[in-house]
Parts: structure tokens; C-alpha cells; sequence
């Protein structure tokens, strides 16, 4: 495990950090000619930065000597008001990602731990997530199960 990680919310002024590793997640599971993407990095970063500033995306950052070396996004999904129970929103986690250099130290873990203590503070019933099989064995670590009500259609 680590003892130097500081993991904080991340706000629109890590754009562009945040889309370079972006495009380096992506990279790592592509399996075309890597030579020439479609986009360019400026794509994901005024993306991130708009999403960030409006507070519609959270994420939070994983950091090292000063360097983001890792990074989990939330996107807050509104539920219709009932009568009965709360409608506190349901919280999709996506674009989890550490540096191969800094995997297995505890980095995605801790931020898990501070995805999932904002979302016990903001009253969120659920977390979803779609994970990698590499990512998998975490997120079970980190308390995520298996839903027994979930449906897909593709």
C-alpha cells in the first residue's frame, strides 16, 4: 500500500491533466493503429472542463509528489420525484483510471473511498458501474456487488 497519495475533487481547472489521461485510458484497450487518433485531446479536455464547471460531472483526482496520477469521474443521473421515498440521485461511476506505474499501491482505492464518502454525504442510494475485468476485483473490494434488478438492452 501507499502512504502518498492525496486525493481531492478535481475541478475544471484539471482539464487538461484529466484529458491526457483520458486519452492514455483509452489508449491502453484500443486495439486499432494508435498512430493517428480522431480526436484530439483539446476534444476531451473543453468536454471535461464544461462538465466540471457545471457540476452536471464530479470527479476526483489521485495524487503523488504533486502529480495526478489517477482519476475516477461521477455523473450525477436524476430520478423522477414520488410520493414516498427520497429522489436523491443515482450515481453512474465511469473513466476510472491509475497510471501503470502507480497501479496495485492502494491509488484506486482511495479514490473509491472518496467517491463513496461523497456519495453517503450526498445521500446517494446507489453507485454503477460497468467495470473492466481488470477493474472488477476493486470495485468488489471497494463494496460494489453484483445487481440483482439491473436490466441491458443494446
Amino acid at each position: 500500500m501507499i502512504t502518498d497519495v492525496h486525493v481531492r475533487e478535481a475541478d475544471a481547472a484539471d482539464a487538461p491533466v484529466l484529458a491526457r489521461l483520458r486519452w492514455a485510458f483509452k489508449r491502453e484497450d484500443y486495439e486499432g493503429d494508435l498512430s493517428e487518433p480522431v480526436r484530439p485531446v483539446s476534444h476531451a479536455e473543453e468536454w471535461i472542463r464544461e462538465r466540471l464547471a457545471s457540476k452536471r460531472w464530479l470527479a476526483w483526482v489521485a495524487e503523488s509528489d504533486g502529480e495526478v496520477c489517477g482519476h475516477v469521474f461521477l455523473h450525477l443521473v436524476e430520478r423522477m420525484p414520488e410520493p414516498y421515498e427520497d429522489n436523491a440521485p443515482i450515481g453512474y461511476v465511469t473513466n476510472f483510471y491509475v497510471l501503470p506505474e502507480h497501479r496495485n499501491r492502494g491509488f484506486g482505492a482511495a479514490l473509491l473511498e472518496a467517491l463513496r464518502r461523497h456519495a453517503q454525504s450526498g445521500g446517494m442510494d446507489v453507485l454503477i458501474v460497468w467495470p473492466s475485468e481488470r477493474s472488477a476485483p476493486l470495485y468488489r473490494r471497494s463494496g460494489f456487488r453484483s445487481p440483482t434488478e439491473l436490466l441491458e438492452a443494446r
